[in-house]
Parts: structure tokens; C-alpha cells; sequence
């Protein structure tokens, strides 16, 4: 599937997420339909990617589900409008045993998700906080997500401690993604794993599993 205009269809979802309910696909929409209504009066996405919110960014959320295998926590990094750790929980809500934090420091955006979230009984915990200051206070992850937030080498640097204690990066990254990995490779070693994108071509979903800082004696 590509980035292409597309309605809303059940199909298109299952595509790139695999199985999910007649319930699971409305309360999507659900969301999909709030989010574009409060993107009216607060900035939540590029406007410009606004008529496309199926594909671009709902779909190109929804492709890590089959990536994240078995994970039970997700972590999200500067979930801005909800993507891709809004769409998660909203496709994870069947699964109790399913945990997903959202970090999203602007104040307004996190009201959007909480509000929207809670209104489509979702069970998700949104912070309001700089990345950092979680580190030492959120459960180590199973997963953690992060798109259109920073360079590959500052996600590292974010995700650094949990990535670092067993959890695993699931990054969306753009058509310059090599360019973005050598330049981390001063500082930074990592397992990883290219997953082609399944909306937009070119871009990839960087799979990222034991990361490690170089430490200075073995930089060249």
C-alpha cells in the first residue's frame, strides 16, 4: 500500500495491522474523527497531511502491530497527535493485559489525547512530561515508538535507558534513514533491522535491539 488518498475501511487496517474486530475498526474512526476536529482549533498534525490522515498517519501507524510481536508495554516518545502510540492503544484495547504510555510534553496536545482517549474507553496513560524525567519512573517496555519526533541519534539518547535495559526501538524513519544511522555510529552501536514501510516508499520502520554507547576509548 502506498500514500495514496484512502476512506476509512476496515480492510485497509486488517492489511497492515492483521486481525482486528468490526468494534476495534469504529472506535479508529472514532478517534480519527476527534482528532480532525480538534485539529481545527489546535495543531496536532501538518494540515497539509490532514486529508490524508487514513493512510498517513493511522495506517502508518497501525503497520507496527505486526512488528511488535508478543509486547505487552509500550512506551511512546513525543506522541504529538496520537501516532503512533494512540493508534496502538486504540488497537490494543481488547488486550488487558496491554499497557501503553504516551510522552508528550505541549500540554494541549496531551489534554487532546487524554480527553479522547477516556471518551473512547481506551486505557492509556498519557504524560505530560519531558522525556527525560520518566526515565527513572515508567516500567522498562517491551517496545519503545517514536515518529516524526528527532534524528535517529537523539531518539537514542531519549530511549537510551530503556533500549539499554532489554526493551526494543520500533522507529518510523524516512527515505534519508541511512544518512541518519551513519551519523550515530560515532556514538552509538545497535542491532538493527530495516522493515520497509508498508505506506510510504523509501521510508522504513527501524527495528533497533541492543543498543550500547561507544565509549570514548574505541571512537576513532
Amino acid at each position: 500500500m502506498t500514500g495514496t488518498r484512502a476512506g476509512a475501511t476496515l480492510e485497509s487496517l486488517q492489511a497492515v495491522a492483521g486481525p482486528v474486530s468490526r468494534e476495534t475498526f469504529e472506535r479508529v474512526v472514532a478517534f480519527q474523527n476527534a482528532f480532525l476536529k480538534w485539529a481545527a482549533r489546535i495543531n496536532l498534525a501538518a494540515p497539509s497531511t490532514l486529508p490524508d490522515i487514513w493512510v498517513r498517519h493511522i495506517l502508518d501507524s497501525a503497520q507496527l502491530v505486526p512488528l511488535a510481536g508478543d509486547a505487552k508495554h509500550f512506551i511512546d516518545l513525543g506522541s504529538g497527535g496520537g501516532f503512533p502510540g494512540a493508534v496502538l492503544a486504540l488497537l490494543y484495547a481488547d488486550r488487558p493485559e496491554t499497557r501503553v504510555d504516551l510522552i508528550e510534553s505541549n500540554g494541549k496536545k496531551a489534554a487532546f489525547l487524554r480527553t479522547v482517549l477516556g471518551s473512547l474507553d481506551v486505557r492509556a496513560n498519557v504524560h505530560a512530561n519531558r522525556i527525560e524525567d520518566l526515565h527513572a519512573i515508567l516500567p522498562q517496555p517491551d517496545v519503545v515508538t517514536a515518529r516524526a519526533l528527532a534524528p535517529l541519534g537523539s531518539l537514542f539518547r531519549l530511549a537510551a535507558p530503556w533500549l539499554q535495559a532489554g526493551g526494543r526501538g520500533l522507529f518510523h524513519k524516512g527515505r534519508d534513514f541511512e544518512r541518519e544511522i551513519k551519523e550515530t555510529t560515532d556514538a552509538w552501536r545497535a542491532d538493527l533491522v530495516q522493515h520497509p514501510s508498508a505506506i510510504e516508499p523509501g521510508a522504513v520502520i527501524l527495528e533497533v535491539k541492543g543498543l550500547k554507547r561507544v565509549s570514548r576509548g574505541t571512537m576513532h
